[in-house]
Parts: C-alpha cells; sequence; structure tokens
C-alpha cells in the first residue's frame, strides 16, 4: 500500500510542478506578446488581457497549493526559537488547524460563487463558461484546506519529530 501511496504522492507533486511551471512561462509569453504586439503592430488578442487575469489567478492558486505542499508558505516565527517542542507542537498545530479552517472557508464560499456564476450563465473569453475558469478555486483552496487538516493531525502525533523544531526557510 506504502508504494502506491508514494507513487501518487509523487505523480502529484510532479502535476503540480508541471502546471505551475506551463502557467508561469503561459504567463510571461502571453504579457510578452500584448506589449510586443500593442507597441509593433498596434493591436493585441482581444481576449489577452482577460486571460491574463485568469492565469494569474490560477498561478496564484497552484503556486499556494506547492507551498502548502511542502510547507513553505509564508510564516511569521516570532517565537519559535525560544519554545520548548511540545509549545513549538502546539503552535504548529494552531497554525495548520487556523490555515485549515481558512482554506475550508474560501472553499466553500468558492464553491457559492462559482455555482452563481453558472446559474447566471456568465461567460469570459467570449464563450467559455466562466465557471470552468473559476473551478480552480474551489479545487486549490479545498486541496490546501485538507493538506493543513492533515499536517495538523501528523505535528500533533509527533510524526514529524525530526523537523518539530526547525522552521522551513
Amino acid at each position: 500500500m506504502k508504494p502506491l501511496l508514494a507513487r501518487l504522492d509523487t505523480l502529484g507533486r510532479w502535476t503540480e510542478d508541471l502546471l505551475l511551471s506551463f502557467l508561469l512561462l503561459a504567463l510571461i509569453g502571453l504579457a510578452s506578446w500584448q506589449i510586443i504586439g500593442r507597441n509593433l503592430f498596434g493591436s493585441t488578442l482581444v481576449v489577452g488581457d482577460e486571460l491574463l487575469r485568469i492565469m494569474v489567478l490560477w498561478l496564484t492558486l497552484v503556486g499556494a497549493m506547492a507551498a502548502s505542499r511542502a510547507d513553505r508558505h509564508i510564516a511569521i516565527a516570532l517565537v519559535d526559537r525560544w519554545l520548548s517542542k511540545g509549545w513549538l507542537r502546539l503552535v504548529r498545530v494552531v497554525n495548520h488547524v487556523f490555515t485549515a479552517v481558512v482554506c475550508a472557508f474560501l472553499c466553500w464560499y468558492s464553491l457559492g460563487f462559482v455555482q452563481m456564476s453558472r446559474e447566471f450563465e456568465d461567460t469570459l473569453l467570449g464563450d467559455v463558461p466562466a465557471w470552468w475558469l473559476q473551478a480552480p478555486m474551489v479545487v486549490g483552496f479545498g486541496v490546501m484546506a485538507w493538506r493543513h487538516t492533515l499536517k495538523a493531525v501528523v505535528v500533533a502525533a509527533g510524526a514529524d519529530e525530526a523537523d518539530a523544531g526547525e522552521r522551513p526557510a
């Protein structure tokens, strides 16, 4: 069972990294094309600016998912150096639980937003249903809520003792 889970984890990491790389390169390419087209040819892609905004949203969500995967999200470590291992574990559990709850709320409200967008038949990029392009918000926040919930359980159980005293840089 463990080899299967390890393979699925590797596949998930690979997929996230590939998606992150693709989105970043596509965003840079499209933004460059918009600038070059505007300055040299006097025109740009009609949906270019709208597509750039959508790509920034997706890139942000995939980046946040990758950061939560590796526990490399932004953190302010004010008292970590002075806490004992037991207190540090408690603080880390509280942080993961709080983050999971916030992400779960964002997932829930994103779902409501996407459902309303679907009901009103909003479109983006011409004829593309907007909810197709907004659905990654639900997935992204859901994945982050799940990951932080699991991390809270792992830290509470003491299963990460090797790095309990270390915060990611």
